[in-house]
């Protein structure tokens, strides 16, 4: 299925989706399409809020911004994301030694990937209503739905590492 479809099935059925891309191609390359497809999407997310904020307060120019969200989001949350994949597949590895971190890096990017249009809505509520209730409002619904997303994936992944012991 496109990677459109699979994001609104994760939605509903996680862990079928999971399922399926487990079962497809396990190339590190694939998985890092989509951390760095997730991180342009939470970079253009950005970009309400930040002409928002150069408009507010004109002591840092938009272009300052944008490049300082550029930098953010495209180089340095990549290394953080992998990073904490590292962290979740040695947690993991004390539940069950056979778990792969291919698959806990393939959970958490996908679920990355996954809530990125909603970050993208979160990024016009930052703009147009800007910090408030609703704004927290939507960004623990997404948390939640994220937390949802890389739940199942994980549990899929012990449940393939259980099967394989």
């Amino acid at each position: 299925m496109s990677v459109s479809t699979d994001i609104l099935r994760s939605y509903r059925a996680p862990r079928d989706v999971f399922r399926g891309l487990r079962g497809g191609d396990r190339r590190e390359a694939r998985i890092l399409i989509y951390l760095m497809t997730a991180c342009g999407l939470f970079f253009v997310a950005q970009w309400p809020v930040v002409a928002r904020q150069a408009h507010l307060d004109d002591s840092i120019p938009l272009e300052a911004r944008m490049a300082g969200a550029l930098f953010g989001a495209i180089f340095i949350a990549p290394l953080v994301f992998y990073g904490l994949g590292w962290v979740l597949t040695m947690i993991l590895k004390m539940i069950e030694r056979g778990i792969d971190g291919f698959d806990v890096r393939l959970a958490l990017f996908w679920s990355l990937l996954a809530i990125s249009p909603l970050m993208l809505f979160q990024g016009l509520v930052l703009a147009l209503v800007g910090p408030g209730s609703q704004a927290n409002l939507s960004g623990v619904v997404i948390f939640g739905l994220f937390l949802m997303i890389l739940v199942a994936g994980l549990r899929v992944a012990l449940e393939a590492a259980r099967s394989r012991a």
